[in-house]
């Protein structure tokens, strides 16, 4: 079956509704606003009453080669109670991270058209020197963002 542009312009939006049912799966109070003006993709009620924001951002498997775990052109400040979640399809992973370690970790671009605009490559790729196929692996500095479940949000 081929793949359509339908098929994978809707990639990000059921990547969004699936992270959204693991959260509700594990307990926690989401909420879904019904649009996406302010890039926030949800909102968490923490269990001391508190709102967190978050922003889900979604990479498929379907990607070039080496760019499967690469969140790029976000527009972005430093937001109070707001969270990323980066998933790739490719890796099979999920990383979580607050507005500030975004900010810490990510690259602003200096010139050119996504000006002021910030991205973050969580993979590198290397040549396996036994099949001479290239597979991608994660980047050891952001390993620590790594989340199996949403206990940060609890």
């Amino acid at each position: 079956m081929k793949k359509t542009f339908r098929h994978s312009a809707g990639f990000g939006k059921r990547i969004e509704y699936w992270l959204i049912g693991l959260m509700l799966k594990e307990g926690i109070d989401v909420y879904v606003p019904l649009v996406d003006d302010d890039a926030i993709d949800a909102v968490i009620k923490k269990p001391d009453g508190a709102f967190i924001a978050v922003q889900i951002k979604a990479r498929s498997k379907t990607v070039k080669m080496g760019d499967g775990a690469l969140f790029a052109a976000i527009t972005h400040e430093a937001r109070k109670d707001y969270y990323f979640v980066f998933y790739s399809e490719r890796l099979d992973t999920f990383w979580i991270m607050s507005s500030d370690e975004f900010i810490k970790e990510s690259v602003q671009n200096k010139s050119g058209k996504n000006v002021g605009l910030r991205s973050v490559w969580f993979n590198g790729k290397r040549k396996d020197k036994r099949t001479g196929e290239y597979k991608e692996h994660i980047h050891e500095r952001f390993k620590k963002y790594i989340a199996i479940d949403f206990s940060r949000f609890k």
